[in-house]
């Protein structure tokens, strides 16, 4: 039994085909296509008002030389909701669970922030190793720590999303059993059981949006330190 709850965390195959990629394009299909026309649908106007203001809130500490990054942050946080969002409905798969997909989201994005900064101000790039006013003692250490945390952020990133995510899908799927299970034992435990699980899956909604801003926003602050 215990087994079976890490199944759902399990990439989906058929007849061999490793359907994460399935998973990975659904997104894009339900995005709903800009309009020529001069009016938008209520949809349309919802979507580009998201857009504008977490564009706005998450320009506002960057350069004006980062802003060239807006919209690939900005696909990038409406893809992780969408998919965050999807794992949530029943029998559907949450590539993002996935630690590898998060690593390979990245690692690469906090690269090209480190290799921006190398190569537009190398100097002050160079200097966030070491801390203004170190004593002389303490210079090999510390240049060996911040080193450390330097290479330990994308590891943060994508373990941080993972386990976010993972550890709301295995505490729905617990209480759900334990609800289904307590039904004809103990009815009134378990109407309380299925309440607490209502509340948990919104807890789980706000979640799913709050790790892809997480996942974006430090991106966003580990590039306002390399413009």
């Amino acid at each position: 039994m215990t087994l079976s709850f890490f199944d759902q965390f399990m990439s989906p195959t058929y007849l061999g085909i490793p359907l994460i990629a399935l998973a990975l394009s659904l997104p894009w299909v339900l995005f709903p296509t800009p309009s020529s026309r001069w009016l938008n649908n209520r949809l349309l106007t919802l979507q580009g008002w998201f857009m504008n203001r977490f564009t706005q809130q998450l320009l506002l500490p960057l350069n004006p030389g980062g802003h060239k990054w807006a919209v690939l942050f900005t696909s990038l946080m409406l893809f992780l909701i969408t998919l965050n969002m999807l794992g949530l409905l029943p029998y559907t798969f949450t590539p993002t669970t996935q630690l590898s997909l998060n690593m390979g989201l990245a690692v690469p994005l906090w690269l090209a922030t480190v290799i921006i900064g190398m190569r537009n101000q190398p100097t002050i790039a160079l200097g966030h190793l070491l801390p203004e006013g170190t004593p002389t003692l303490l210079i090999p250490v510390l240049i060996i720590i911040e080193t450390i945390s330097l290479f330990i952020r994308p590891l943060a990133l994508g373990v941080r999303l993972t386990a976010n995510l993972t550890a709301g899908h295995l505490l729905i799927q617990l209480i759900a059993t334990a609800a289904f299970v307590l039904l004809p034992l103990m009815p009134t435990v378990a109407i309380l059981t299925a309440t607490l699980l209502f509340l948990l899956t919104l807890l789980e909604v706000a979640v799913a949006m709050i790790q892809a801003y997480v996942f974006v926003l430090l991106l966003s602050l580990y590039l306002q330190e390399n413009v």
